[in-house]
């Protein structure tokens, strides 16, 4: 017997009644966490962090990783995720973990920890599909960019779903994509324009998907648009690839 506001109850009874109770939900549907705590955010971080050292140890790690379009043409589609966890340079890595802590956990927040990981997923393969269909055949393209740059789209969308001020997203959007033309023009490290945009775009639409789905229908129609961008993707990539393999002579 257990304690209960209006006497004692039998386990089996306490049981029954717990299956009874809703559980919390995020403001976009799944399960709200007990702890307030980001842990997919800081997750994310800690892997950029550790591919980051073992890249450094390891040279010939970053040069099997980095997406490289005759590579994934080849075989090694792989690099198109690889890649995102990928940075040249401290201070490559340094400025996108610090853009994933500002804007990750609010973001985690409001949609669960499920549907934020299907978000950085998704606009770091959008970055990477873009690349692959527009950069240069010699590029080699590493970074988490794209799936920042899908994060600050996901924040306008959900921000103007949620009535909140996007005016800062808005401006950080501009200055990036400032910094994205405008620094290659100067002289400056290449950056990928194409990586940015393709995760941009992708993270907004897919927070789109998920910010408006209707109530009723909100699972299905989150899911059936996550299935429906992996499957835009996946043809992309197929008619790319056909294209290239086609252009180096190989049927």
């Amino acid at each position: 017997m257990r304690d209960a506001a209006v006497g004692h109850q039998c386990e089996e009874c306490v049981r029954e009644g717990a299956k009874t109770v809703r559980v919390p939900q995020t403001v976009f549907g799944g399960a709200q966490q007990k702890k307030t705590t980001p842990v997919i955010t800081y997750t994310l971080i800690a892997i950029n962090v550790v591919m980051f050292v073992l890249q450094t140890v390891s040279p010939n790690m970053q040069s099997e990783l980095v997406l490289r379009s005759p590579a994934v043409a080849d075989g090694d589609l792989y690099r198109l995720l690889t890649s995102a966890f990928m940075h040249y340079g401290i201070t490559h890595l340094l400025f996108n973990m610090y853009a994933l802590y500002v804007v990750g956990p609010p973001l985690e927040a409001w949609l669960g920890r499920l549907r934020f990981s299907a978000l950085y997923a998704l606009s770091a393969l959008g970055g990477s599909v873009l690349v692959y269909l527009l950069s240069p055949l010699n590029a080699a393209t590493a970074g988490a960019s794209g799936a920042v740059f899908g994060l600050f789209g996901a924040w306008f969308v959900v921000g103007k779903r949620l009535n909140l001020d996007v005016r800062w997203v808005i401006g950080l959007i501009v200055i990036n994509l400032a910094f994205t033309f405008v620094i290659p023009l100067l002289g400056g490290q290449n950056i990928s324009w194409q990586g940015h945009i393709g995760g941009l775009v992708t993270g907004a639409v897919v927070a789109a998907a998920y910010a408006y789905a209707p109530r009723a229908q909100r699972s299905l129609i989150q899911i059936s648009a996550t299935v429906a961008i992996l499957v835009l993707f996946g043809s992309l990539i197929w008619w790319r690839t056909t294209g290239l393999l086609a252009q180096f002579g190989i049927t």
